[in-house]
């Protein structure tokens, strides 16, 4: 069975991995990071998997717990989009 991608599939999975390494650079764990945004570890787990997206209150929640500006990650997301359009 083939599976169709989403248009936005590369959003989350550009998100996840952004995600990921913010928080791997910080030296957190999922749990440590969950525990600082208030959200469930398995949601964390989710995100940086690509399997779901953050609404803005999740994006601010994790930025505050990263201690990173929610303007830096929209930046660097943008610039992955710019990055793809170019290769297509």
């Amino acid at each position: 069975m083939l599976l169709r991608m989403d248009k936005d599939d590369w959003l989350r999975t550009a998100f996840g991995t952004l995600l990921k390494e913010l928080r791997e650079e910080r030296g957190l764990s999922q749990s440590q990071l969950a525990l600082e945004s208030e959200l469930d570890q398995t949601f964390v787990s989710l995100l940086e998997r690509g399997r779901r997206q953050p609404t803005l209150i999740t994006l601010f929640a994790l930025c505050d717990a990263l201690k990173v500006e929610p303007e830096s990650v929209v930046r660097q997301l943008v610039g992955a989009r710019k990055s793809r359009k170019r290769k297509v």
